[in-house]
């Protein structure tokens, strides 16, 4: 845009849609480069705008595409982009659905709906579901397969330490001891370390 033009002012469903495609755009950009771990230096460069100008408009498709699509996997598409193919994210606190507890799933995406939990791409995308969606979409989250295992088994002494604290506070009882999860407990095992340390941060902090 050229210096000292003057934007012409956007409605409010433009500001709306918007809104939205930013985030969603946003989070394919984090999605794509995760593992290049060069995000902040190309969303800061200003030749690389067109890069988001790609990135948007694959946004635009994959919403035109879930307005009319017949099954679940492609409705899931732009699910799947930010929380990762075949439900294991790539994403930093991003979390992995795969394998996921259908009840738990439901849930959060019902409270996403409501705003009962606030997080701001997903109740715009939760907004527009209906209750059968909602349970569609849950029941194919609990279909996805479950994560691998991290490829580094982890420091000994500090996993160690986990296993007491896990004892000292029940953590076994209601996510079961291999963490699987059940009913409305969500699933653990294989979590994103990253995604379990913010959730238990944002726990403590109330």
């Amino acid at each position: 845009q050229r210096v000292g033009a003057k934007r012409r002012p956007m409605t409010g469903s433009a500001k709306q849609s918007r809104t939205l495609i930013e985030k969603l755009m946003d989070c394919f950009v984090a999605s794509l480069l995760a593992m290049t771990k060069t995000t902040q230096v190309i969303l800061n460069r200003r030749r690389d705008r067109p890069m988001r100008k790609i990135i948007a408009a694959l946004t635009f498709a994959l919403i035109a595409s879930s307005g009319r699509a017949e099954t679940i996997e492609q409705r899931a598409a732009p699910c799947l982009a930010c929380h990762g193919e075949r439900g294991q994210s790539e994403t930093e606190n991003t979390p992995s659905l795969g394998g996921q507890q259908p009840a738990y799933a439901l849930i959060q995406l019902f409270m996403f709906r409501e705003k009962l939990r606030v997080f701001e791409p997903m109740n715009e995308m939760a907004k527009a579901l209906t209750d059968d969606d909602l349970r569609l979409f849950s029941d194919f989250i609990g279909k996805l397969p479950k994560p691998a295992p991290p490829a580094d088994a982890g420091d000994p002494a500090r996993l160690q330490r986990a296993q007491a604290l896990v004892q000292q506070q029940h953590c076994n009882s209601c996510h079961n001891a291999d963490f699987s999860g059940r009913d409305n407990v969500p699933r653990l095992a294989d979590q994103r370390e990253d995604y379990l340390a913010k959730t238990m941060r944002e726990y403590k902090d109330n």
